[in-house]
């Protein structure tokens, strides 16, 4: 007669041995990623400027970008248009409801940078330059008074800028913080 525990042992092997049949089955879909094709989308930037690329920008080099390529969305002055403002905004201890902005929220200027560089213009992302970026990070740092007007943004000085809320985020991740 069985057992009431060699009949459990005898289940959790029979669903051992299928489980472990149907994992080593796969679809075989696609292909393995080439190593080229990793780099050409392995471009983020760290908080500590891991990852900046070569190039350079000032915010006058900036300023006929981000008009041509930015303000339809973001509005003229950065203030707001059919996306959200990344220029003004109130000091955050007014409330939840303070719009943050590049000047009140943003703790890493790296960050402006990658978000930038990834997502921007948003119906064409990744079109902008290494340069470009630069030039645009430097004119909306600029327009915040971060920085000044003839600074150049590269990989050395963008990570030397002090945010204004830089000390107001808990980093869920601290030993990856510069």
């Amino acid at each position: 007669m069985f057992t009431r525990e060699f009949r459990g042992t005898t289940v959790l092997a029979v669903l051992a041995f299928s489980l472990g049949t149907a994992f080593a089955q796969t679809p075989n879909l696609g292909e393995p990623i080439d190593e080229v094709d990793i780099t050409a989308w392995d471009i983020d930037v760290l908080p500590d400027g891991t990852g900046l690329p070569p190039g350079s920008g000032t915010a006058a080099q900036g300023e006929p970008i981000y008009a041509q390529k930015c303000a339809v969305c973001h509005g003229v002055n950065a203030e707001g248009g059919i996306s959200l403002a990344l220029a003004g905004g109130e000091p955050l201890t007014n409330g939840i409801d303070t719009a943050k902005t590049i000047g009140n929220f943003w703790p890493y200027a790296s960050t402006i940078f990658d978000y930038t560089r990834r997502a921007m213009p948003w119906l064409q992302p990744r079109t902008l330059t290494d340069d470009e970026v630069y030039a645009l990070t430097a004119y909306l740092l600029a327009m915040h008074d971060i920085i000044d007007e003839d600074e150049v943004m590269n990989a050395e000085t963008l990570v030397e800028v002090q945010m204004p809320n830089q000390d107001g985020f808990i980093p869920r991740f601290p030993e990856r913080m510069p």
